[in-house]
Parts: structure tokens; sequence; C-alpha cells
């Protein structure tokens, strides 16, 4: 035998009005605004006979409330003070870890550039002279010097230098004057630097082996001045080999140099 089904009405979100809860709420309503009104006219009567207790109630109340906003800005400052000495603790501790972080001597990041197969792991052969400054350039310079067994590197460039930026005795004794001529790509070594440089290089500075080395390269016309005066160019392609160890250091391409 089949049971019928019982149908069951959908829920809809609306809620039935109930009498009851309805009547209850006025009726606290009332008694509120009768608390209320009744305060309010006690306080009207106390202010009538007593007006002083209202002024010190009026104070009390003015106090509590700026008490309480004392309390939350002060906390506020609290929070703000900690957030202050976060930010200043950790500015001293990166101030610390730069100040301990050793300084990059050039001279001496050139020397422990050693080429070949005993070069350390951290050897770097893509070390850019371009990105140096002209006095940092003559301390690379001087650096790979002191690297391939040249005793008293001075580093003189400056002015009255009078055409040597860095000076050097080579392993075999001899003296090295060097001129350093950081240049760009578009800028090269023209026969008027040649000519300043082969002025001084044997006369002044008194040179076994006068070199002028460039990050870029050299015109013919200073190419034919150099090799007339025994003047060693060492442009941009034989100062990356003699960096990497691929090519010879400036003084070994000379056996021995006739000034100008």
């Amino acid at each position: 035998m089949t049971m019928p089904a019982r149908r069951v009405r959908p829920r809809t979100g609306r809620r039935s009005f109930d009498l009851r809860s309805t009547a209850l709420f006025f009726v606290l309503l009332a008694l509120l605004l009768c608390v209320l009104g009744f305060a309010v006219r006690t306080l009207a009567g106390t202010a009538e006979r007593r007006p002083a207790w209202v002024v010190v109630l009026c104070l009390g109340g003015l106090a509590a409330v700026l008490a309480w906003g004392r309390r939350r800005h002060r906390l506020l400052g609290v929070r703000t003070a900690r957030r202050a000495a976060a930010a200043l603790e950790e500015g001293v501790h990166t101030a610390l870890e730069e100040w301990e972080a050793p300084a990059v001597d050039i001279p001496a990041v050139a020397d422990r550039y050693a080429a070949g197969p005993a070069a350390p792991s951290g050897y770097d052969r893509a070390y850019d002279y371009d990105a140096l400054e002209a006095d940092e350039f003559e301390r690379a310079v001087a650096g790979l010097c002191e690297r391939d067994g040249c005793t008293s590197v001075e580093v003189v460039g400056g002015a009255g230098d009078l055409g040597a930026d860095v000076l050097a005795v080579a392993p075999d004794g001899r003296r090295v004057v060097i001129q350093c001529k950081r240049y760009g790509d578009g800028h090269r070594v023209g026969s008027q630097d040649l000519q300043r440089f082969g002025g001084t290089c044997y006369t002044v500075h008194e040179a076994d082996v006068a070199v002028l080395v460039t990050t870029s390269d050299f015109t013919a016309p200073a190419a034919e001045y150099a090799e007339q005066c025994g003047i060693v160019c060492f442009g941009r392609p034989a100062l990356r080999a003699w960096h990497d160890g691929t090519g010879p250091a400036p003084w070994m391409l000379v056996d021995a140099t006739d000034g100008c």
C-alpha cells in the first residue's frame, strides 16, 4: 500500500510576525524612557538645589574622558616608539654590516686575480675596467704589475705627473714606466698622447720599458710613432690577455728599449 507523500511548504527567508516579542520590546522601551526621564528630572532638581554638585559631576566626566584619551594616545605613542626602535635597530645592524664589510681595494683585487690553472674559484674573468674611474684604473694596472712580480710599484698619476701614472721595477730589474688611458671604444689613443708620453718617459723618468695601457685602441699614426720610439702599445685585447693570464705582461714584449 502506497502512503501519500506529505507536502512540505518551502521555507522563505522572511520571519513571521510575533506579537508577544513586539509587545515585550515596546514595554522595555517604555521602561527605559521612564528611567531616563526620571534621571533627567532628578538631575535638573539637583542642579537647581545644589549646582556645585553638577559642576563636580561634569568635571569628573570631563576628567574621565581626558584620561581615556590620554591613555589611548599613550598606547599609540608606545606602539609608534616600538616601531621606531625596531626600525632604528634594523638600521644599526645594516650599518654595522656595511662597516664590517671589507673595502674593495683595487690593487688588492687585481693582485688576487692570479691567472692560469691555479686561479682561485672566485676568479673573475669579466673584470670590467671600463667601469673604473681614471685613478682606479691606474691602481688596477699597478695591481697587475705587483701580481706578476714587479717590485717598487708606485702610482704617481695626477697633476704634474709628466706622463707617468705607474712606476715599477720588472722582475728582471728593468725600470717600467706606464701611462694609463681609460678611454671608451669610440675614443682611440692618438699620436699627440704618444708624443707627450714619449717626450718624458725616457728623458725624465729614465724608463727601460715605456708602456701606454688603454681600455681602447690606438690610431695608425700613434702606433707608428710608438714603434719608432720603442713604446709598448697595450690596447684592450692585450690588457684583457694580461689580466686573464693568457698573454704576456708588457715588459715581456721587449728585450731592450731605445729611447726617442
